[in-house]
């Protein structure tokens, strides 16, 4: 890959740094569940369970880094840091797909009985 490459590579991380946040704001926001199916709802819950899981797998990266060495910085840090937050992005998606926590499933049921939906 070419410095331009990886340099717009570098610009795209740093304006879509919260892309799953994102997403799932633009999702839930000024929409209307009331009248949403079943699979409609349940996706939504199961986007929050990857969002979540995100989270908690960033959380326990931290716990790892704390021990790098800060005098060392790497000019490729950055890059690094694009790979490794895609990476915890679909770990988190595929996990919630696969086999998930229950997180998406209780809310799915929680919702249906609260808001008779």
């Amino acid at each position: 890959m070419e410095i331009g490459g990886v340099s717009s590579l570098y610009t795209d991380y740093m304006q879509n740094q919260n892309t799953a946040e994102t997403k799932l704001k633009e999702s839930v926001e000024g929409r209307d569940y009331s009248q949403a199916t079943d699979e409609e709802l349940l996706d939504v819950c199961k986007q929050f369970e990857s969002y979540f899981l995100e989270q908690v797998f960033k959380e326990m990266q931290k716990t790892v880094d704390c021990f790098k060495d800060e005098e060392s910085k790497n000019p490729n840090d950055n890059l690094v840091g694009y790979f490794k937050d895609n990476t915890i992005q679909e770990l988190a998606s595929t996990s919630t797909e696969v086999q998930g926590t229950g997180l998406a499933q209780m809310m799915f049921e929680q919702m249906k009985r609260n808001y008779n939906l």
